[in-house]
């Protein structure tokens, strides 16, 4: 399995396919391979996938167990340097969205196309007390602390409370883009939300494509914050994205 040095990270990564190349974002508590299980195998044969782990994340290892929405954007930026690639369609989930919206703003040229899925592109905390490791240990929930260990080992050497810690943290915090700079994204934009989605939604993704000049929205019938997973409707998120795509090859 590939490893790359980037930064002060050795950052694991799988790639896959031919073609332009797009990069999958993945969400929080998650690693590039299960946030997008059902995506590989009809993106990979158009395009050349990368899905890397994030600083904090999966398989990708740190001295440092701290992490945030605009440092994994960066590290995004310096990812697509080692790896020399000049600019990507960027599709990310939930974090991974937020990372991309970052990349789009302070990165417009490496930045081809951005498809986010369950992000409004504003701050929510909405539900995140329940992700406190405090929380998790008090209500027995041992089945996530087992998955938080088994997922993210690598990257946090067994301590989950931190991983919980920081991810909470950040979902506090970010993102902390304005209208202003939401506004200023120039790519090919699509904002993917679950119809009942709690940290998207229809109204929110509305507002964001108001500010996002020239962007488009779906949303994805009875669809919860995962559309594109499997038992819900990938097949329609995956086609939708892949058009966008096409109408826009660079």
């Amino acid at each position: 399995m590939p490893y790359i040095q980037v930064k002060d990270l050795e950052m694991f990564y799988e790639r896959m396919g031919t073609g332009d190349i797009v990069i999958f974002l993945h969400s929080g508590y998650s690693r590039g391979i299960i946030a997008f299980a059902c995506q590989m195998l009809d993106f990979q044969r158009q395009y050349n996938c990368y899905l890397p782990d994030f600083r904090g994340h999966g398989r990708t290892r740190c001295e440092s167990l701290e992490w945030s929405t605009p440092q994994i954007a960066d590290d995004l930026i310096a990812f697509m340097d080692r790896m020399d690639i000049r600019r990507a369609h960027l599709i990310g989930y939930s974090l991974g969205a937020n990372v991309g919206l970052y990349a789009a703003v302070n990165h417009p040229e490496r930045v081809a196309t951005l498809t986010t899925i369950g992000t409004g592109g504003f701050c929510d905390p909405t539900g995140v007390e329940e992700f406190e490791p405090e929380w998790i240990i008090a209500k027995g929930m041992q089945n996530t602390i087992n998955s938080m260990l088994e997922r993210h080992m690598e990257a946090h050497n067994g301590n989950w409370q931190e991983h919980m810690r920081q991810s909470a943290q950040d979902w506090r915090l970010y993102p902390q883009l304005t209208k202003e700079q939401l506004s200023s994204i120039s790519c090919p934009s699509l904002f993917i939300t679950g119809e009942h989605d709690p940290f998207a939604g229809e109204e929110r993704v509305k507002q964001l494509t108001s500010l996002v000049h020239g962007s488009k929205y779906l949303v994805v019938p009875n669809g919860s914050h995962r559309p594109h997973m499997l038992r819900e409707n990938p097949v329609l998120v995956n086609d939708t994205i892949l058009q966008f795509l096409e109408s826009n090859d660079f």
